[in-house]
């Protein structure tokens, strides 16, 4: 049983990578911005583009814009190489996303969750069995990950994974956090909000569909402030989902804004993927590092 949770873990494990995702329909059009983004400072140039971790082929090509910055670049850097799970304690990994034997998810939610979540299996055509040993946290992964499979989305077609293909020996990849530090900020949340992170997992999936065709027309169209109005949805409906939108998101803006500082320090160019959710708002990466005075340009 471990060591067929450890290669479920494996395949969902991309979707750690938190941050907007959605596809693109065509190729973008070299004059349409794009979710690339120039930062200068007087020594330095970082590239940092906003990543879209499920995709479809139709997104490729990409823009010359985004071929061509990395191209220029020394250093590809991503939130966390998912192509070098060996450093990862799979051990470790099961036991934070899998309730050990004699426990169930059925006695950690409510009945009324428990319930949404047998019908959400059902139209997924998946026996409940195999994902009630599932912590929340994890099985609301990989309810998104399911339901985007079936929707013809593929997490080895994502920007994440088409650049560290690229990048294979030609240039180095460093990671702005690890798979660690994401597994432990997930499965770290506590109990409550680990089944309100679930219950709006299952709502938002019967949208999910629609949700992408606006990621969409969004990302392809460089448009920040109808991304920001996405990735804020939920919280807007409910406040209660503010602490875990701060924890995913806004807190790690700034560990990665450090980051990008420090790159910014150097002397050779990188090239920084991150979720594209992590680049909107005046909370958003991209306004955090122009406050500081750096010269920010959306290409």
């Amino acid at each position: 049983m471990k060591n067929k949770n450890s290669k479920l873990l494996a395949i969902f494990f991309i979707l750690i990578l938190l941050g907007t995702s959605a596809f693109a329909q065509e190729t973008l059009s070299a004059s349409q911005k794009t979710f690339l983004w120039k930062i200068q400072s007087k020594t330095n140039t970082v590239y940092v583009l906003g990543s879209l971790h499920f995709s479809k082929k139709e997104i490729y090509p990409l823009n010359e814009k985004i071929e061509n910055a990395f191209s220029q670049s020394e250093s590809l850097v991503v939130e966390a190489n998912v192509n070098d799970l060996k450093k990862v304690d799979m051990q470790k990994l099961v036991e934070r996303a899998f309730y050990p034997a004699n426990d169930t998810l059925e006695k950690h939610v409510s009945p009324e969750i428990y319930e949404l979540v047998k019908k959400e299996t059902d139209g997924l055509g998946i026996p409940l069995e195999l994902l009630n040993k599932q912590r929340p946290w994890f099985l609301a992964m990989t309810l998104v990950a399911l339901e985007s499979l079936k929707l013809g989305f593929d997490p080895n077609l994502g920007i994440d994974m088409y650049f560290l293909s690229k990048a294979g020996g030609g240039k180095k990849i460093l990671e702005l956090e690890s798979l660690d530090y994401q597994l432990n900020l997930l499965s770290g949340f506590s109990d409550k909000d680990q089944e309100l992170f679930l219950l709006y997992t299952l709502k938002d999936l019967k949208i999910l569909e629609q949700e992408l065709g606006k990621l969409t027309q969004a990302w392809t169209s460089g448009d920040t402030k109808a991304m920001e109005s996405i990735l804020t949805r939920s919280v807007s409906e409910d406040r209660r989902l503010s602490f875990i939108l701060e924890k995913l998101i806004y807190e790690r803006n700034r560990k990665m804004v450090s980051k990008i500082e420090d790159y910014l320090k150097e002397k050779e160019t990188y090239f920084v993927i991150v979720g594209a959710g992590h680049l909107v708002g005046n909370r958003g990466i991209i306004e955090i590092l122009q406050g500081k005075g750096y010269l920010v340009e959306q290409l």
